[in-house]
C-alpha cells in the first residue's frame, strides 16, 4: 500500500508529518509573527484584513470561529466590527495562541474570546454551531485542505458565512516574476534578520506556491457544499478573499 503524501514547501512528505512540521514552524516563529508580517507585507496585510471584514459585515450577537486563528488579528477585528458578540479562536499551535491571550487582555477582549487547540481537518465542535468561519493565511498550511472545507461546513449554522483569506496567484506573469523575486530572496533573510529562522519563513514562501490559484480553490469551496461562492482578488491577487454560504 502507497504511503499518501503531500507537500511541505517544494518537499514532499507523508501526509502524517505535515501537522507536526507546521506546528514546529509556528511554534518557532509565534512571538515575532505579528511583526514579520508587518515587515514581510509593508503592513499591507492590515488592509486586507480589513477588506475581509468589509466584505464580511459582522453583526451584532454573532459567533465566529477563527481557524488557524493564531494571535487572534481576525477575531479581535470581528468583535470591534460587530460591537459585541463571541470568537472561538482555534490554531495547531499553542505558542501562537499564547501570543494572542497577551493581545487580548492588553485589549480588554478576553470575556468575548475562546482559545483552542485544535486541527482544521477536524474540528472539536458540534454540528452547525457558528454563524461565521474565517480562517486567514492558515488553509494553505493544512494538509488536506478540502478536509477543513468540509468541517467549515459541517460546523457552520444554516446560513453561516465561510471566508477565506489567503496569498494567491497574480495573473500577470511579469507581475509574478517580480514578486517571486522579492519573496524568495528577500522574506527569508527578514526572518533570519527578525525572527532569527530563516528556514521557517522559506517554507511559508514556497507554500504559497504550492497552493491552488483562485478558480482552482473556488471550486473546491464549491464542492463542501457551500453557494454562492465568489473571489475577490486583493493587491492584483498576492492574496485573495474567498467567500461562500451553508443555505
Amino acid at each position: 500500500m502507497t504511503e499518501k503524501t503531500t507537500h511541505f514547501g517544494f518537499q514532499d512528505i507523508p501526509e502524517d508529518e505535515k501537522a507536526g512540521r507546521v506546528r514546529g514552524v509556528f511554534g518557532s516563529v509565534a512571538s515575532k509573527y505579528d511583526v514579520m508580517n508587518d515587515a514581510m507585507s509593508f503592513g499591507i496585510h492590515r488592509v486586507w484584513k480589513d477588506a475581509m471584514m468589509d466584505w464580511l459585515a459582522p453583526r451584532a450577537g454573532q459567533r465566529l470561529l477563527d481557524v488557524a486563528g493564531g494571535t487572534g488579528d481576525i477575531s479581535f477585528r470581528f468583535l470591534k466590527r460587530a460591537g459585541h458578540g463571541h470568537a472561538t479562536v482555534l490554531d495547531l499551535t499553542e505558542p501562537m495562541l499564547v501570543e494572542g491571550k497577551k493581545r487580548a487582555e492588553a485589549e480588554s477582549l478576553g470575556e468575548s474570546l475562546d482559545w483552542v487547540v485544535g486541527d482544521a481537518m477536524a474540528l472539536p465542535f458540534a454540528d452547525n454551531t457558528f454563524d461565521v468561519y474565517t480562517i486567514s493565511f492558515g488553509i494553505r498550511n493544512v494538509t488536506r485542505p478540502q478536509d477543513a472545507l468540509n468541517e467549515a461546513f459541517r460546523v457552520l449554522k444554516p446560513g453561516g458565512r465561510l471566508m477565506v483569506l489567503e496569498f494567491s496567484q497574480i495573473p500577470n506573469d511579469l507581475m509574478q516574476k517580480v514578486y517571486d523575486l522579492y519573496s524568495f530572496n528577500i522574506i527569508p533573510r527578514m526572518g533570519q534578520a527578525i525572527a532569527n529562522d530563516r528556514d521557517s519563513y522559506q517554507y511559508l514562501v514556497e507554500s504559497i506556491r504550492r497552493f491552488p490559484d483562485q478558480e482552482t480553490f473556488l471550486q473546491m469551496v464549491r464542492q463542501a457544499g457551500f453557494e454562492n461562492a465568489k473571489y475577490r482578488n486583493l493587491t492584483m491577487g498576492v492574496a485573495c478573499l474567498h467567500s461562500g454560504w451553508k443555505i
